[in-house]
């Protein structure tokens, strides 16, 4: 199910998810010592950058904050298309710097080699938090439905998946739906009026694409942060 914060102007959604994602990562380290680090997942794209900025300057520990990806292209660290790139620009700066950062793509493996590799990791663990993104055709992370691996994307156990959708360059590594769906605190990032179309359509019904998905699980709490602009 979602539950839908809106918002008239960006900055005050940006610094209102920078809290409460902030408050969702404090909560977390505050469990005791059993739960000394906290595994953050975040998304690329232009919609999260003044989000991340704000979230940079939070004070908490960020030495106990693990940081890693809801998705990644199959690209190198330093190309324009990568999510790698984009963190390091827009959170891993100020206080966030002190995260541990865990990129998902190694373009010097094989891609396949590279997906059993995670899933046969511990390490990034299953995120305690993740800010997620959704594109026009209802995508969210890399699960794409016009892609081959689209019906294994969303019923492996498996926790992260390679994506090679048609509509959209690069192949791609993604947590898969299983994972996404075992996330404590999930947050989903949007703004204009189409996506909330979009996004309200997806949760009214189940439809074929990612985001329906998640709005239809009644175990899934989505927690919609839109701005009009």
């Amino acid at each position: 199910m979602i539950e839908l914060h809106a918002f008239d102007d960006p900055i005050v959604q940006a610094k209102a998810l920078a809290r409460d994602v902030g408050e969702a990562l404090q909560a977390r380290l505050g469990q005791g010592a059993a739960h000394s680090h906290a595994t953050f997942a975040v998304s690329g794209g232009s919609s999260p950058r003044r989000f991340l900025s704000v979230l940079s300057g939070q004070p908490f520990d960020w030495s106990r904050i693990d940081l890693t990806l809801v998705d990644d292209r199959w690209v190198p660290d330093d190309d324009k298309d990568s999510n790698v790139r984009f963190v390091r620009e827009n959170l891993l700066q100020n206080a966030a710097a002190q995260a541990r950062f865990m990129p998902l793509v190694d373009v010097t493996r094989d891609p396949a080699d590279q997906i059993a590799r995670l899933n046969a990791s511990l390490e990034p663990a299953l995120p305690d938090v993740a800010v997620l993104g959704m594109g026009e055709d209802g995508h969210t992370a890399s699960i794409f439905a016009d892609a081959p691996e689209w019906r294994e994307a969303i019923t492996t156990e498996q926790r992260f998946v390679l994506v090679h959708p048609r509509a959209a360059p690069h192949a791609r590594v993604s947590w898969s739906m299983s994972a996404l769906k075992r996330i404590d605190r999930l947050f989903l990032l949007i703004a204009g009026k189409s996506k909330l179309d979009i996004l309200e359509k997806a949760a009214a019904s189940p439809l074929d694409n990612a985001i329906s998905k998640l709005a239809n699980d009644k175990g899934v709490t989505l927690d919609v942060y839109w701005s009009a602009e």
